[in-house]
This record gives structure tokens, C-alpha cells and sequence, in this order.
């Protein structure tokens, strides 16, 4: 707005020139990268900071094809460099491109990377067993895999990092004493859709960040289909339940995710001890 010699007030149109629309675009892209970057370099340093305080010499990551695997064993060579980060890939009846797709996270990051096909000895493991259920049978893989991370860990005096977000943790969406038995977790604050942005910007292959996540417990399985909604829908859900501000949230999904976090919270908590009564 100007004020005319007349006493008039007038508008003022301004037209910013196309390449300072562009630059102010840029300044403002690369401000959003500096945040996110530096959260990728605060858990580097808190991974190395965790690792050290125990004694130990590196990690090693699972690596499932997916991207929080990816993600995890990025963070992990940027923490303690590339010559200390061991990603093992363990497929059992696993699809060749979850396989392939853990070989391009470690090539990816530069990380030493080892496979050990587990599916003859998880369809051994289930003769020695009486019958179970499906989820008894199927939760039989990450035990198996936790087993092999740790013997690997052991053996290199390493701590086993895991692969678990916010959003799964909070809704128990792990194997107890499989995926979720680990020794740090260090995108466990973060939602999927954090995870996703993070993956971007530390340079997970794309095919990687746009497949269907899943836990490959049986063929054709998706994390989705499994929780019975979206990614999104769960992380707007959790969130509103964290602030408080459940408007404009499903009441069906809401009742659903609550419920979830409540019946899983044993999960999230060391097994309970006995304290006698004082006499």
C-alpha cells in the first residue's frame, strides 16, 4: 500500500522476479534438509555415544529389505563408520526381492554384509514343535533371526541395533524376544512417515522407500494389511492420542489404535518381578 500525492491510498502490486521466487524456494528446501540432516547426525552420535558406553566396538543391523532396516544401517555407518556396521540378511522362505533389496541397502551405505538362509532350519524347527497356530509359527522367524544377530554380535563384541518406529512399538506391531529383542532403538521415536522423510534425505534407494512395508512373516503379508489401516491413518491416530486433540480422527480407528497400545503395553516393559511383603 502507498499513499498517493493526492492523499489517495492505493495497492502496490508486487512482482518478485521469477529467480528470487525460485532461490526463496530453495532457501526454504534446503532449511527443512538442515533439520532433518541434523536429527540424521544427532542419533548417529547418540547410536556411537550408546555403543561406546557399553564397551563395544560397532553394530549389527538386520537387514529386511525394508526401510527401516535401511534406514537404521545408514544411521549406523554414519555413526561408526562403514568398517564397523555389519548388516546380516536372513531370509527364511523370504521373497528374492526382500534379498535383493537388503544387498542394495548394504552396498548402498558401503556396509560388510552377510546371509544365512534360515528356512530349512525354521521348517526343522516347527517338526520339533507340537502344532501352533499361525502366529506361533510365524513369530518363529525373528526369534530365529534375533538368535543369529546376537551370535554375530557376541562374536565381534558389537551391540545389536534394531529396526523399530514409533508407530509400531507403540501398538505392539514387533515379536517379543525376536524384532523388538535388541540392544538400541534408534528410530524408535520416530513415526513411519519421520522415517520415510529421514530415508530421503540420507539417500535410501527409492524402489526401497516406496514398497509395501512388510514383516514377511508369510507370503503376501503387508503391515498394513495386518493392522488393518494405513500408515497414515495409524500415525494421525497415535498422535492424537498423544496431544490430546483427537478431532477429526475416525472413533473407529481412534477405539481401535487405543486399544492397541493399551493390550501391548507388556511388550513395551521388562518382564515384571515379584516383590514379596515385608514382614
Amino acid at each position: 500500500m502507498v499513499i498517493s500525492t493526492g492523499g489517495e491510498m492505493t495497492m502496490m502490486r508486487l512482482d518478485y522476479p521469477r529467480d528470487l521466487l525460485h532461490d526463496c524456494h530453495n532457501v526454504a528446501e534446503e532449511t527443512r534438509k538442515e533439520h532433518r540432516m541434523s536429527l540424521a547426525d544427532a542419533i548417529a552420535t547418540w547410536i556411537a555415544d550408546q555403543i561406546r558406553a557399553a564397551g563395544q566396538t560397532g553394530a549389527v543391523v538386520g537387514l529386511s529389505g525394508g526401510i527401516d532396516s535401511a534406514v537404521v544401517s545408514g544411521l549406523c555407518a554414519r555413526s561408526m563408520g562403514k568398517e564397523n556396521v555389519l548388516g546380516v540378511i536372513l531370509p527364511s522362505h523370504s521373497t528374492r526381492q526382500d534379498v535383493d533389496d537388503a544387498r542394495l541397502t548394504a552396498d548402498t551405505w558401503g556396509i560388510s554384509a552377510t546371509e544365512i538362509d534360515l528356512s530349512d532350519l525354521y521348517d526343522r524347527f516347527l517338526e520339533a514343535l507340537p502344532p501352533g497356530n499361525a502366529l506361533a509359527n510365524a513369530n518363529v522367524k525373528p526369534r530365529l533371526r534375533m538368535i543369529c544377530l546376537y551370535h554375530h554380535a557376541n562374536t565381534l563384541r558389537r551391540l545389536v541395533v534394531g529396526t523399530g518406529n514409533k508407530s509400531e512399538l507403540m501398538i505392539g506391531y514387533f515379536t517379543k524376544y525376536g524384532d523388538g529383542g535388541v540392544d538400541l532403538l534408534p528410530i524408535g521415536s520416530l513415526y513411519k512417515h519421520q522415517v520415510r522423510d529421514l530415508a530421503r534425505e540420507i539417500g535410501v534407494p527409492e524402489p526401497i522407500i516406496t514398497k509395501a512395508p512388510s514383516a514377511g512373516l508369510w507370503a503376501g503379508q503387508t503391515d498394513e494389511d495386518e493392522m488393518g489401516m494405513s500408515y497414515e491413518a495409524l500415525d494421525q491416530a497415535l498422535q492424537a492420542l498423544e496431544t490430546g486433540d483427537t478431532s477429526g480422527i475416525d472413533d473407529a480407528v481412534l477405539t481401535k489404535v487405543r486399544r492397541m497400545v493399551e493390550t501391548t503395553a507388556h511388550k513395551r516393559q521388562l518382564a515384571p518381578v515379584f516383590v514379596p511383603p515385608s514382614a
